[in-house]
């Protein structure tokens, strides 16, 4: 199942979703991470944050809503300790950037351009609580800050897919990665169920939007490699995303509720392969 991912050979179409491996270790004695195509790290800012407010995380209705906040180390103490840590698995590793300003971006793209292992740079534009203001000004920061050979995908949410992900692409983006979680508040009887009020709904909820966003983004590039998430919770999920024109799939959610479940669909990916040839 070797695929090409804009330029990188990944050992395989299944991906860790953003944030979902945690910093490494703590998916590693479930599914070893090598396994993967390639794991996408939390999304690395600039300076550390300590996340947003208590309760973080809801679970929903055929998925959870969280509202974490970007929790993280900042880049520098990423670069210096947990990314030699998640190479040191023999994983392929995307880094997941974020900044609140253009110039943010590229800091953290300059800090990581000096790191070692670092396959390609997921650039995190559609985060539930505020999108980038200028995806494609964004892009361009990380691009040209970014090694040549490494590539750069646009994380977007399903939100003007089209004229963002023509704009990212313009802007230098080599691929695109879709769906982000989407906006949502989940709501008791007393009032919103989250600290921070607005969350990121994933999961099988938004698996039939997330599927859209893959065959419209297919149809009109192409040629684009596309990575497709939105709760993948089995093989024969990831098949339909292959089938919609995903290049290679991230799972998130599932790994939340089963850290084996990275192992469980891969087998069931290469069972449904086996047994129907015409299968992605």
């Amino acid at each position: 199942m070797t695929v090409d991912l804009a330029g990188i050979p990944l050992s395989h179409e299944v991906l860790v979703a953003s944030g979902c491996a945690g910093t490494g270790p703590d998916l590693q004695p479930y599914t070893p991470l090598a396994d993967f195509g390639a794991v996408v790290t939390r999304s690395i800012t600039l300076a550390p944050r300590p996340g947003g407010p208590l309760p973080r995380l809801v679970e929903s209705p055929s998925g959870l809503v969280n509202a974490l906040g970007l929790p993280g180390p900042g880049v520098e103490e990423f670069a210096l300790r947990e990314l030699p840590d998640l190479c040191a698995t023999g994983a392929t590793v995307i880094v997941s950037v974020w900044g609140e300003t253009p110039a943010e971006y590229a800091k953290v793209a300059q800090r990581l351009r000096q790191a070692d292992g670092v396959a390609a740079v997921e650039v995190n534009l559609s985060h539930p609580s505020g999108a980038a203001p200028d995806p494609a000004a964004v892009v361009h920061q990380v691009r040209r800050n970014t090694a040549a050979g490494v590539p750069v995908l646009a994380k977007l949410g399903p939100e003007a897919l089209l004229a963002t992900a023509r704009a990212c692409l313009g802007a230098g983006a080599d691929g695109l990665s879709l769906v982000n979680a989407i906006p949502a508040v989940p709501m008791t009887t007393t009032g919103p169920a989250l600290g921070a009020v607005v969350g990121g709904l994933s999961g099988p909820a938004i698996t039939p939007i997330a599927l859209r966003a893959v065959w419209q983004a297919r149809q009109a590039f192409p040629d684009v490699p596309i990575v497709g998430s939105g709760g993948i919770l089995t093989g024969p999920d990831a098949a339909r995303f292959l089938a919609a024109g995903a290049t290679a799939v991230a799972v998130g959610t599932a790994l939340l509720h089963d850290p084996s479940a990275g192992r469980r669909i891969m087998t069931e990916l290469a069972d449904l392969s086996a047994t129907d040839p015409g299968a992605p």
